[in-house]
């Protein structure tokens, strides 16, 4: 199997289907040392992820109804065998401090759902990486600016919905309170801060994307090139290894995705 054949390609028909896609989303740009290749694999992985965790969620809802639930106690309690439910659970209580401690109780819980699924999304699709045959989504470029740009729309419109229009006289700093006449350099200093801002904001889901990109991409080229090489026993280190880039690549996601929203929703302390 070769670095850009995924057992997606197994299935019937499937490169006929690329090939037909690639007329209308292929690049032509590309050089002889870096030529560029057409693959919907990231897209039948995010797909793939988006249905286990749909099925996931499903199961979950399920089991808590079975216990008597929501409103029983007894829903409450994980069942005794570890399962997807444990499993879920794990994770979202994780994130659920995390946020806690980031966002503090009552925003934590505003905005659960939507860390929450950031990180359930990004975690399995960055799982992918450790397994043969399966290209990760979040090593794609164009995947992960989908996720950076949910962010920042997100820490935009209820960074509004929280303060008013009065949450871009923020861009300006402290400056803006101040009466033109007490300090002359006021509105200038306004101005610099207002074009630092507008660039550190646009700049944060460029970096969002771009890290989670850089570093999924080289842990799937390092698992797949010594799978190559060695495909029995060596590959193990890096497979560890590579759990380990997998949980914080998540949680560097999540806990910036958390401290943006957490400083447009917060309110100033008088």
């Amino acid at each position: 199997m070769g670095e850009h054949t995924t057992w997606f390609d197994l299935i019937p028909n499937m490169g006929h289907f690329q090939a037909y896609l690639a007329k209308f989303l292929g690049r032509s740009a590309g050089t002889e040392q870096f030529p560029t290749h057409f693959t919907m694999a990231h897209v039948w992985g995010t797909l793939l992820v988006a249905l286990f965790l749909v099925y996931a969620g499903l199961r979950f809802r399920a089991a808590v109804i079975a216990r008597g639930g929501g409103v029983a106690p007894s829903a409450l309690v994980p069942p005794p065998k570890f399962n997807l439910r444990n499993m879920l659970e794990l994770l979202l209580d994780t994130a659920m401090g995390l946020m806690e401690q980031v966002m503090g109780p009552k925003q934590a819980r505003r905005f659960l759902p939507l860390i929450g699924s950031l990180a359930l999304f990004i975690f399995f699709c960055n799982m992918l990486a450790l397994i043969p045959g399966f290209l990760p989504p979040t090593s794609m470029l164009k995947t992960n600016v989908g996720l950076a740009v949910v962010v920042f729309i997100v820490t935009h419109v209820f960074g509004v919905k929280e303060h008013g229009l009065k949450y871009f006289a923020h861009f300006a700093g402290p400056h803006i309170d101040a009466p033109w006449y007490a300090k002359p350099l006021t509105w200038i200093l306004a101005i610099l801060m207002v074009g630092i801002e507008v660039i550190s904001h646009f700049a944060r889901p460029v970096s969002l994307s771009v890290r989670l990109c850089g570093n999924m991409f080289a842990d799937h080229k390092v698992v797949f090139a010594f799978f190559v090489l060695v495909p029995l026993l060596v590959p193990v280190p890096f497979l560890i290894l590579g759990c380990l880039v997998v949980i914080v690549q998540t949680l560097v996601f999540s806990l910036l995705s958390m401290v943006y929203i957490s400083m447009a929703v917060a309110h100033e302390e008088h």
